[in-house]
């Protein structure tokens, strides 16, 4: 089994994701803990995720500012308050040398000692977290962890320009994937995880009461996973050890 840092040695976190939600669906319990023990997390999202929702009634352009503006509330949650975002097209993100770069120059600047992203696996056995753009930004930021953030010859720019030195992230938490090897127990914060799932009201009000039971199913499996006691939850991640 991979070896964790544990928490205490953790500074901070940096928590990229595809699309405004993905971190409160994959990991606002652990994140909240994190932050309640003084742990500094930043959002980095991809795209503003302007292809989601439900309302033919507003443009595209008018999502993507609400999704941001959900994304930000919904981080206050949770005890962060630096969310940042890429600007990238919802739904044609691809693993690229310019969004390794993107990627790489926020890791240097935020200069974290974890970071959380999606798994670029695709799960067959559960398929909605193995979103193409998940799994492109996943991809991308285990490149952009290594080798480029931590190589000074690796987009020169980033250092020559705008004076952003090299750094090395300790280890990568995936979540999403087909397989995992660490579970963090968040019974106590799902009342956050749940406030931080609400605040994307475009995309999941229309669930209703039954959002709570969506996310206790799936949380509790992964605690029964874990060999948890019955009644626990957990969110489930691989986590990369990268030093």
């Amino acid at each position: 089994m991979t070896s964790v840092l544990d928490d205490s040695e953790i500074q901070r976190v940096l928590a990229v994701m595809a699309h405004p939600d993905d971190v409160d669906f994959s990991s606002a319990g652990s994140i909240a803990g994190w932050t309640g023990q003084g742990v500094e997390v930043v959002y980095l999202m991809v795209t503003d995720g302007d292809a989601g929702g439900f309302d033919d009634g507003i443009t595209r352009a008018e999502m993507a500012e609400l999704r941001r503006d959900e994304q930000r509330a919904a981080a206050k949650s949770v005890g962060v308050t630096d969310v940042r975002f890429l600007g990238y097209s919802d739904g044609r993100v691809e693993a690229t040398l310019d969004l390794r770069r993107d990627i790489a120059r926020v890791i240097r600047q935020v200069r974290p000692d974890r970071v959380v992203t999606s798994s670029p696996e695709r799960n067959y056995q559960r398929i909605y977290p193995s979103h193409p753009d998940h799994r492109a930004v996943g991809s991308a930021t285990l490149d952009a962890v290594y080798p480029d953030a931590r190589n000074p010859y690796a987009f020169p720019e980033l250092l020559a320009e705008e004076g952003l030195a090299a750094w090395t992230a300790r280890e990568v938490w995936l979540s999403g994937g087909p397989s995992a090897d660490h579970y963090v127990d968040v019974t106590e914060f799902l009342p956050r995880k749940l406030a931080a799932l609400k605040a994307h009201a475009s995309q999941t009000a229309h669930l209703g009461d039954g959002l709570e039971e969506m996310v206790r199913a799936w949380l509790g499996s992964n605690a029964a996973a874990a060999g948890l006691p019955e009644g626990r939850l957990a969110e489930a991640f691989l986590v990369v050890n990268t030093t």
